[in-house]
């Protein structure tokens, strides 16, 4: 009799239980690993939020896999930057059921959003303040020593190269690499606790809290990157692609130009051999690759310079997703910096 009562009172919880439950966990899918770690950090002692682009592959040339349709079909909340950035997901989100509410992180209030640059060499800037929308849109052309750059062998495996060296970008006007200012991670975030508490107001009350500490914790990161970066706001730099003006123009580093507007179109002749002119010309420190994209235009660019080579991940490619994510990344990128141009 005793154990039958404890059988019943089992099931009797269990009933209770249940809805709370499923009530607990919303589905939430996310589409990149830095907005994925927001979403995580939010979502402690609630739930975890599934993530599209896993691993080392980059937003720029990812195709969605079944599993993450099938993720998409489940969901109740979808956190995306915008089309801007996962083209691949314009089409899978237009089509998802009426229940599925999607994020466009891009539109939230509170964000500085900045144009794209052109790529190519970037001319030099005073590193004041700018506003939103504003972009360095005028190159140097002091290519006295472009000539003499290497050759570069034709990017067979995309198929197309960059042609013109001041086109527009495909992706249109705003740089969607926001997350590389904290303070636009500070706005997500609470954009983000708000969504979550819509769809589950049970759990209001934690995700609020989660947000407020996780904006404490972007502070103080904010504070550090500072402080880590302050040896090296002289010297100037080169990237693979144009992704960190968020971060150039938070912390004041000096990026003097990019290989690449964008990863998806790799650059032709005329580009590397601006680059390589303006790398001799500025005796930039340092030229920086990223792990997932091609590292031999890193090569072609630097031979013949005094630069020094590094790597930076703007997207968390190497890092294991999850709530510190976003931390070691923005992290990472300061302390690859410093490393590379303070030799």
């Amino acid at each position: 009799m005793h154990a039958l009562r404890l059988g019943l009172a089992a099931s009797t919880a269990a009933l209770f239980l249940a809805p709370a439950i499923a009530a607990a966990a919303p589905q939430v899918v996310v589409s990149i690993k830095p907005i994925h770690s927001l979403v995580a950090s939010i979502m402690k002692g609630v739930g975890e939020p599934s993530l599209i682009v896993e691993g080392a592959a980059s937003a720029h040339t990812y195709t969605l896999k079944p599993s993450n349709a099938r993720a998409l079909e489940n969901a109740e909340l979808v956190f995306w930057v915008g089309p801007g950035l996962e083209a691949f997901l314009t089409k899978p989100l237009e089509t998802l059921p009426a229940k599925a509410k999607i994020v466009d992180l891009d539109d939230v209030d509170g964000l500085t959003k900045l144009a794209f640059r052109e790529g190519g060499a970037f001319e030099a800037h005073d590193h004041g303040e700018h506003g939103e929308g504003e972009a360095h849109d005028e190159h140097g052309h002091d290519s006295a020593e472009a000539e003499h750059a290497p050759e570069a062998e034709p990017a067979e495996e995309h198929g197309h190269e960059e042609h013109e060296l001041h086109g527009e970008h495909e992706h249109g006007g705003t740089d969607m690499h926001l997350w590389l200012d904290p303070a636009n991670a500070k706005a997500m975030a609470g954009a983000i606790a708000k969504h979550l508490a819509a769809v589950d107001p049970d759990n209001a009350p934690t995700y609020e809290a989660n947000a407020r500490t996780l904006e404490a914790e972007i502070d103080t990161l904010d504070a550090e990157i500072k402080t880590t970066v302050a040896p090296v706001l002289d010297k100037p730099f080169v990237v693979f692609h144009d992704a960190y003006q968020y971060f150039e123009k938070r912390y004041q580093v000096r990026v003097a130009g990019s290989i690449t507007v964008s990863p998806e179109t790799m650059p032709g002749a005329e580009r590397l051999s601006e680059m390589h002119a303006k790398i001799k010309e500025l005796n930039a420190a340092c030229v920086f690759a990223e792990p997932q994209f091609e590292p031999r235009l890193i090569k072609v660019v630097t031979e013949g310079t005094n630069a020094k080579t590094g790597t930076l991940d703007p997207e968390g490619g190497a890092l294991t997703e999850g709530p510190e994510l976003y931390g070691q990344l923005m992290r990472n990128l300061a302390t690859s910096m410093v490393d590379c141009l303070g030799q």
